[in-house]
């Protein structure tokens, strides 16, 4: 029987799996399977999901998981956001934007929002009719947010957007964007705001190329340029300008956890998909599995595997009860990521020259690990980040 990537490493569930989380994660990896799996070749070569996928993924309560159910939402916590995201990447369909959309767009907006703008957009958001991004990363800007550039300038009861973005996750569909921009750039990171934009709505806003990227082909990755873009003032985010920076510090957390959450579930479907592999496959009259060496290789790679997964779900644990500080959440996102990247490799090379395949899912995983390491700020920012609590 094929190893299973959720339960690979025969640890007990923790106190947040829960068998809501439990249900929807099965419910999940369903869905995922029968709709996007049989596509994501077809989205990988094409390098953007269709929006029927966002909507159906709408349709099965996959969006807004963790958004009060009075927006739309179903009332979860970040627990089901992990079991989403771990269905992504156990079913190997990582190019799926809807964590970003889920898990770090919607929380601004739930959290700094009006009343009134959270009713306007958590409710679409959940159907997949707005899909969103954030505009952090400049062409001049990237782990320093205090270098933006792009500026909204007050114009009666609008404000006037200027600028360019780069990176910019799901930057070809997204039709909900909230901006980082400076409101007021004699005030450096004080002067920093978040302005939301519906595309839809405005004119002046251009999208660039959608990147060529080593990795994660099927998930759009943009350019984007506001050229006067004007948007009513009501459409900045907290009760006052220059709040920016503040709350991108107190949401960052989640964030970087979630890359986390992506990296052990693709460590264990790593480990899964090998350890099937190296039973079947034969060398010298013999499974490569009755090799010493590659004993010893998955030993190690299960047991720091293991070790990635109990301080994973400690993590979750500690956020969902409002307790998981911005230096912890450093540390997941650069351990695990890292973890992600040697797991990966090592996996490969048990594989050997089918390993360096494209039709080997290895291969994939192989090329989509490298940026878990770049984005939700470098790990050399993250190492930076848990020095100062020295």
């Amino acid at each position: 029987m094929a190893a299973d990537p959720a339960t690979v490493l025969d640890l007990p569930k923790p106190r947040w799996a829960t068998d809501d989380v439990a249900m929807l994660y099965d419910m999940a990896a369903r869905f995922l399977s029968e709709e996007i799996a049989p596509r994501y070749d077809e989205f990988e070569k094409a390098e953007i999901f269709d929006r029927k996928s966002w909507t159906k993924a709408g349709e099965a309560g996959l969006l807004c998981a963790s958004m009060p159910e009075e927006y739309g939402g179903s009332g979860g916590t970040f627990a089901h956001e992990s079991a989403i995201i771990e269905a992504i990447s156990h079913v190997g369909v990582d190019g799926f934007g809807i964590a970003l959309h889920n898990s770090i767009v919607a929380p601004y907006i739930l959290h700094y929002g009006s009343e009134e703008q959270k009713k306007r957009w958590l409710p679409r958001m959940a159907t997949g009719e707005l899909i969103g991004a954030i505009a952090m990363t400049e062409p001049g800007a990237g782990s320093d947010l205090q270098g933006v550039k792009t500026r909204a300038d007050k114009d009666g009861n609008q404000y006037r957007i200027n600028g360019s973005k780069t990176f910019i996750t799901n930057g070809q569909l997204a039709n909900l964007i909230i901006v980082v921009t400076k409101t007021d750039p004699s005030k450096g990171a004080k002067g920093t705001s978040l302005i939301v934009v519906e595309t839809d709505e405005v004119e002046g806003f251009e999208r660039g190329r959608n990147l060529d990227k080593i990795g994660l082909k099927s998930n759009d990755t943009s350019e984007l340029f506001f050229n006067d873009v004007r948007v009513p003032t009501a459409n900045l985010l907290g009760h006052e300008e220059g709040q920016g920076f503040v709350q991108l510090m107190q949401q960052l957390p989640q964030e970087r956890l979630q890359i986390g959450t992506t990296a052990i579930a693709v460590i264990e479907r790593a480990l899964a998909l090998t350890i099937d592999y190296v039973k079947e496959r034969k060398a010298f009259g013999k499974s490569i599995l009755e090799f010493q060496n590659t004993q010893f290789k998955l030993a190690e790679l299960k047991t720091e595997a293991t070790v990635g997964r109990v301080f994973y779900n400690n993590c979750v644990d500690r956020h969902i009860n409002g307790g998981l500080d911005p230096v912890t959440a450093s540390m997941a996102k650069y351990w695990l990521s890292d973890l992600q990247g040697k797991v990966v490799d090592q996996c490969l090379q048990l594989f050997g020259g089918y390993g360096y395949m494209n039709e080997y899912p290895i291969a994939r995983m192989y090329r989509d690990a490298r940026v878990q390491r770049i984005y939700g700020g470098t790990n050399e920012i993250m190492k930076v980040l848990i020095a100062r609590s020295l």
